[in-house]
């Protein structure tokens, strides 16, 4: 959906899930996406020099999320909760709505 104006997919997905989690980290993207880590840390970096998100290392994993002090955030933020509009629910189950925590031990469903 917002792949013409954004350059590639890649950073499509990355938006989507980080609006969809609010943080994400190279490895898991590219396992949940089939994409090659390296190209998903290209457009992570691309984004990051950009402005557009910030990295902080937990432990040994760099973690992603929407840089806050971006002036054009809420406005990108809202385009892409728009265009998620459009997605297939199937994407969405598949990509955009798994637990990312394990579940409490004895909590019921």
């Amino acid at each position: 959906m917002l792949e013409p104006i954004l350059g590639n997919g890649t950073i499509e997905k990355i938006l989507f899930t980080l609006e969809s989690y609010g943080e994400a980290y190279p490895k898991g993207l590219s396992r949940t996406f089939n994409i090659p880590v390296n190209g998903i840390q290209q457009q992570l970096a691309r984004l990051e020099n950009g402005g557009v998100v910030v990295s902080a290392m937990v432990g040994r994993t760099r973690l992603y999320k929407f840089d806050p002090r971006n002036p054009f955030l809420k406005e990108l933020r809202a385009l892409i909760k728009k265009a998620m509009e459009f997605l297939s629910e199937k994407e969405i189950q598949e990509y955009y709505s798994k637990r990312t925590r394990p579940r409490k031990k004895g909590k019921p469903l």
